[in-house]
């Protein structure tokens, strides 16, 4: 006959007691090491702080990012370059463009950018939408793959220019090195909107970092699936694509939420230049012209929004000068990481938490994205005034458009001091930057004398 034995109640005790310990130790141990925050960061292709309604804009609906805006922090003096390539190499560097931007469409593959900081922190690290960093028509450049770049993944449009096809009806898309042409029922932003969600719930239980990079809403101006009317005018098309953006950022913000990540996430909205010319939009009472890579201040005025109630103080309106060489440092220190030691930009993280503004009083840029019709230009400025690198000095809020540079027997005191302390931000930067800045110029000079013989040759064969 088989006998059983029980435990006796000094062993079934110690046994209880170390299972007891195991737990607490292990609830330790989860709360001396939790999880940084997870990290999405959403940059618009084209959209410019006119375009959104928590800017003063009254020409489109943007209600989901109205809603980041009113329960996060809204930077006002938000800029990115005029033009997307100077502008996602920056936001993913951390640097000047002077430092690291030689050819449009390129990125170094041996640059660091946010996605190693943040996988070498630990996070999973993804990237959806937009690509256009590894070469251009024009020349034969080999750049930065997502690998390169510190993704662990990715789901992309124009992932190399032989890639290149629709992004929005039937687009044509690379996810993880497979090359897929959907069907022209399927509409782009729908997939790899759909393709942001599932990575959240994929690593629901990780640290991830997202770089959603959006197709919407660039050119070309198209129709959408909530707007299908071939007739209407690009106007109308554009603002259905605005529509259709907010829609898709509304998708996300819904899906930290449902999956209760809420309290650990930071989810940043910013442009990446200002809005299409051929747009004409309007904010705070004015009609505003679309100024796609020009510099004026529309050209690189962009929302810039940060949202989660774990990370950021909800309510704030900032007035600090911000820019995208500042989105680096702040992801570092979001991901409690060391950012590398050669970046332009500040962290605001504290600006996002309510403890104060910068103490900066002006921003520098240098654009010159070495493409065919962009004239090279460096500037100063702040929230009024801008001197230019050529001695052009600026009201901006007399004169936005930039048509009537001031003379200096006509500047107030007020402007003579802005004067003087623009200068001292050029001349900063102005000993360590002029050679590469006019090997630039001659560089964009070359690639458009080659494009219009190229042309030329191409008409008459």
């Amino acid at each position: 006959m088989c006998s059983t034995s029980r435990p006796s109640p000094a062993r079934y005790g110690r046994g209880a007691r170390s299972v007891a310990v195991g737990l607490l130790l292990l609830a330790s141990s989860a709360t001396a090491n939790p999880l940084p925050p997870n990290i999405i960061l959403i940059l618009a292709d084209d959209a410019g702080a006119e375009t959104v309604g928590a800017y003063g804009g009254e020409s489109y609906r943007t209600p989901q990012i109205d809603r980041l805006a009113r329960e996060g922090v809204r930077f006002d003096h938000g800029h990115a370059q005029p033009l997307c390539t100077p502008s996602r190499v920056k936001i993913m560097t951390g640097k000047h463009n002077f430092r690291n931007y030689t050819h449009f469409g390129y990125l170094d593959p041996n640059e660091t950018t946010f996605a190693h900081v943040l996988r070498d922190a630990g996070y999973v690290t993804a990237v959806i939408g937009k690509w256009q960093l590894y070469s251009n028509p024009v020349e034969k450049l080999r750049g930065a793959l997502p690998a390169d770049a510190g993704f662990d993944q990715y789901l992309l449009w124009q992932r190399t220019p032989e890639e290149y096809g629709s992004r929005y009806w039937g687009p044509l898309l690379n996810r993880n090195g497979k090359l897929r042409q959907y069907p022209k029922s399927v509409f782009g932003p729908d997939v790899l909107n759909r393709q942001v969600l599932a990575t959240m719930e994929a690593h629901e239980e990780e640290a991830f970092f997202i770089y959603y990079s959006m197709v919407l809403p660039h050119a070309p101006l198209v129709t959408t699936p909530d707007m299908r009317d071939d007739q209407a005018s690009d106007q109308e098309k554009f603002a259905a694509m605005m529509a259709y953006l907010d829609k898709m950022v509304g998708n996300v913000r819904a899906k930290v939420e449902q999956l209760g990540l809420t309290d650990r996430t930071l989810l940043l909205f910013i442009g990446d230049n200002g809005t299409d010319r051929a747009i004409r939009s309007r904010r705070n009472g004015r009609e505003v012209q679309g100024a796609k890579g020009e510099t004026i201040e529309t050209g690189s005025h962009v929302p810039f929004i940060a949202w989660g109630s774990g990370v950021v103080r909800p309510g704030i309106v900032s007035e600090s000068l911000v820019d995208l060489s500042d989105v680096l440092p702040t992801l570092a220190e979001v991901a409690g990481a060391d950012p590398p030691g050669d970046g332009d930009g500040t962290s605001l993280l504290p600006v996002m938490r309510g403890e104060g503004e910068l103490s900066r009083d002006s921003l520098f840029m240098d654009y010159d994205p070495h493409w065919f019709d962009a004239v090279p230009a460096r500037y100063a400025f702040d929230r009024r005034w801008k001197l230019y690198d050529d001695g052009k000095f600026f009201d901006m809020h007399a004169d936005p458009l930039e048509q009537k540079p001031l003379r200096s027997t006509e500047l107030t005191p007020e402007a003579v001091s802005a004067h003087r302390r623009l200068e001292r931000r050029l001349a900063g930067v102005r000993a360590q930057s002029s050679p590469l800045f006019l090997l630039g110029g001659l560089i964009g000079l070359v690639l458009l004398a080659g494009w219009m013989w190229r042309r030329r040759r191409s008409r008459t064969d």
